[in-house]
């Protein structure tokens, strides 16, 4: 099954349907109650036998996007399965495109996503992913929180 998950997200609290397939539904909402200028597209819609993705992202970041840290909160039929945070910018030698972006710029960049490194069981997932603009995490730039049912295992 091929699909196409596409996305514009602009209204904070409203959760939207993404897509459908055979293997899997997502949704998404925001966190926190801000309107953010944002779209995601992720190719296909589907996590069975596919060891890598096709990622879209566009953002209108509402702050400088010198130093960047984003956590990752996943939970698995309600018991939490994963904590990481990474550091994407740190204002010196920064290897990734975002890093540098001013408030207001438009973020645009495609990235792969290895999926053939988890293999996700059947159940409902609940994938928080956080960005803050300060190393202590007290200064919240973006909050998405997904929704993921996979519908059948993957072994």
């Amino acid at each position: 099954m091929f699909g196409l998950l596409f996305f514009i997200l602009f209204t904070p609290g409203v959760s939207e349907f993404l897509c459908t397939s055979s293997d899997l539904e997502l949704s998404y909402t925001f966190c926190d109650s801000t309107a953010h200028a944002f779209m995601f597209n992720l190719t296909p819609c589907s996590i069975m036998n596919k060891s890598v993705w096709k990622a879209a992202l566009t953002w209108i970041p509402r702050s400088d996007i010198t130093f960047l840290k984003v956590v990752f909160k996943v939970w698995y039929d309600g018991a939490k399965a994963l904590h990481w945070k990474v550091l994407i910018c740190s204002g010196a030698d920064d290897k990734y495109s975002v890093c540098g972006t001013l408030k207001g710029e438009t973020i645009a960049t495609t990235f792969d996503i290895k999926g053939a490194r988890t293999k996700f069981p059947k159940g409902n997932y609940k994938v928080i992913i956080e960005g803050f603009s300060d190393n202590s995490e007290n200064n919240m730039v973006m909050c998405l929180n997904f929704t993921m049912i996979v519908k059948q295992d993957a072994f």
